[in-house]
């Protein structure tokens, strides 16, 4: 299982961020997010502020739990996010009169009860991801490649906490760097060439191709191997490691390309289109 606490949780095709506290076993959800889906608000975070300042005044308990953790914003920013524990947010919900009160409430209670399942069986947790990227339209044998990619990301990820990595700047500094050296450019350039918008919360890689997870698995395993035999102690060190794991996806890349005559390199997208799960083979 990743050490890596944030995730993403779906409720009728809108996206909650959530937070999962190893030590307490509880997912702790964004309030604004939860506010969002339940009040259909163009403004949450207004909305929030107010349903805060009346919780203060009262006196709520509730208040008093509210717990921060930085999440991924809309500009793709880590940025402090009021949170819930499942129990406290389902008293929040109380005060948020919504005819999606009560689906939503089933939903949370489920979803809690998934996870304990899933740490007693981590396969339950890649299943229910397999189901969500089906319903989406991915096709299957791009979601096996998906799947293994992630658990080759999470891999790298625990592997860089090892070498002192703490920082999720940092994770996205050295993912830059592989980035780079194995299609020549960022993830942040990568995302505006497939023409994902800049606010968007898709993932880029949600939306590459075949032969683009395949190479980004590459420079994601290669890297951490080498990590794991040089045992870098700084961050000039895991830069350089990063750029040569990146490098050798890269060559193998070009070298593939010479041999099917064209560029693995696409600005498909998953995004907008009425042919998406074609777009992705």
């Amino acid at each position: 299982m990743s050490k890596k606490p944030q995730s993403i949780a779906i409720f009728n095709q809108k996206k909650i961020r959530r937070h999962w506290d190893e030590k307490k076993e509880l997912w702790y959800f964004s309030i604004v997010d939860v506010i969002e889906i339940l009040t259909n608000s163009s403004i949450p975070k207004r909305y929030w502020s107010d349903l805060k300042s009346n919780l203060e005044k009262e006196g709520s308990e509730v208040y008093e739990k509210i717990v921060r953790f930085k999440m991924v914003a809309a500009d793709g920013k880590q940025r402090e996010t009021d949170c819930f524990s499942t129990k406290n947010l389902f008293r929040v919900i109380q005060s948020i009169p919504s005819k999606r009160a009560e689906p939503f409430k089933l939903w949370l209670a489920k979803v809690g009860k998934e996870r304990l399942d899933e740490i007693e069986n981590p396969e339950l947790a890649q299943e229910r991801m397999k189901k969500l990227y089906e319903q989406k339209g991915y096709p299957k044998d791009w979601i096996n490649k998906r799947l293994r990619g992630i658990a080759i990301r999470q891999n790298l990820t625990d592997e860089w906490q090892d070498r002192g990595i703490q920082r999720q700047k940092d994770y996205a500094i050295l993912t830059a760097e592989i980035s780079k050296a194995t299609f020549g450019m960022t993830p942040n350039e990568y995302k505006k060439f497939k023409n994902i918008p800049k606010k968007s919360r898709a993932s880029l890689r949600d939306n590459m191709t075949d032969f683009e997870l395949i190479f980004t698995m590459l420079g994601e395993k290669v890297t951490t191997e080498i990590s794991k035999k040089e045992q870098p102690k700084n961050m000039s060190a895991n830069k350089k490691v990063s750029r040569r794991g990146g490098g050798v996806a890269g060559k193998a890349r070009k070298e593939t390309e010479k041999e099917i005559g064209r560029s693995v390199i696409s600005n498909d997208n998953f995004l907008n289109t009425g042919n998406q799960a074609k777009q992705l083979k």
